[in-house]
């Protein structure tokens, strides 16, 4: 009579494999092929019948599986259902290879050499490197931008990764992009600088005297026609419509307009009492429709504009009382 604790005998080479455990307590229920080393080999395949030899190549032509369950009444929880090592120092403890080809949908049937998939909530991989500075490698034939190392569609951060390179950049040339766009975006919100104001200076005989560049005096104190003598018609060499113009009485103290027989006999009571030191003084653009037409021949257009000196009185001005005047213009 057998001993309720003594173990099976081993198998024959030709069965199927059977864990040897105390009578009662199968601990793993070992589908296809394992490496399971109780000093006896071959081994036997338990779904094909077939021999696991060890040191050589074994051929299968359907999935092999071994699968692990954990024994309800062993104080051992957890574990490995396999576990391939190698002690040598040159490495090698398992590998894996396979011919699938490149997936060309979403639904294409084409599985990876190698896959682990946790079905509850725990990790799907681990790889550690006891010593060393590299964990590893992970490589793709070819290399350069259009390869990719892997991909995902996590979006959180990957803690104490340090990727140089992102879209194809590296962080120099990201910075930089960076760095180009923001100094665009400034320059499209700074407004243009104005134009500088252009400037001329007319004497009283109705000549420029000094300019900044560009003006030409057309009629001066010229009865063509016979109002024009009162005025100053002078082209700007610009369309005048968007500027803005400044007239301005210059002063001067080496002309005495008060003696005779270019003054008024003295200082007299009055708006002109002292006429070198009074006066007024207007000015606008030319060729505006309702507003102003200029007369002399050729000054109708919105290029000329037209200066009205006068005296206190709003009388105009003779040729011994008219004074040297400063016109500006500026926007655009």
């Amino acid at each position: 009579m057998q001993h309720e604790n003594e173990q099976h005998e081993i198998p024959s080479r030709r069965h199927p494999l059977r864990r040897l455990v105390p009578s009662g307590r199968m601990r793993a229920v070992l589908v296809g092929t394992g490496v399971l080393a109780f000093g006896v080999a071959p081994l036997t395949y338990a779904a094909t019948g077939g021999d696991l030899r060890l040191g050589q190549r074994n051929s299968a032509t359907s999935e092999t599986q071994v699968i692990a369950t954990e024994d309800a009444g062993s104080s051992s929880k957890g574990g490995y259902a396999t576990r391939q090592s190698n002690l040598s120092t040159t490495g090698g403890g398992a590998i894996y290879g396979c011919r699938s080809t490149a997936r060309t949908s979403a639904t294409d049937q084409k599985l990876p050499c190698l896959r682990a998939n946790n079905l509850s909530t725990g990790l799907a991989f681990e790889f550690r490197a006891g010593k060393g500075t590299t964990g590893g490698d992970i490589s793709v034939a070819g290399g350069g931008d259009g390869t990719k190392p892997f991909t995902t569609n996590a979006t959180g951060v990957a803690t104490g990764l340090n990727a140089d390179r992102v879209d194809g950049k590296d962080a120099d040339a990201i910075v930089k992009e960076a760095v180009d766009k923001a100094v665009a975006e400034a320059l499209t919100k700074v407004p243009a600088a104005p134009k500088a104001a252009r400037w001329l200076l007319v004497n009283a005989a109705g000549e420029i005297e000094a300019q900044s560049g560009g003006f030409t005096v057309r009629s001066a104190y010229v009865a063509n026609p016979p109002g024009a003598s009162e005025n100053v018609y002078v082209d700007a060499g610009e369309d005048l419509s968007a500027k803005g113009l400044t007239a301005t009485i210059a002063l001067q103290n080496q002309v005495d307009q008060d003696t005779p027989p270019n003054g008024m006999n003295g200082k007299q009571p009055g708006s002109d009492a002292n006429p070198e030191f009074s006066g007024e003084i207007a000015a606008t653009r030319c060729a505006i429709t309702g507003v102003v037409a200029c007369a002399p021949p050729g000054t109708n257009t919105s290029s000329h504009f037209v200066v009205s000196p006068r005296l206190s009185d709003g009388s105009p001005t003779s040729a011994a009382t008219r004074k040297r005047f400063y016109v500006t213009i500026t926007g655009g």
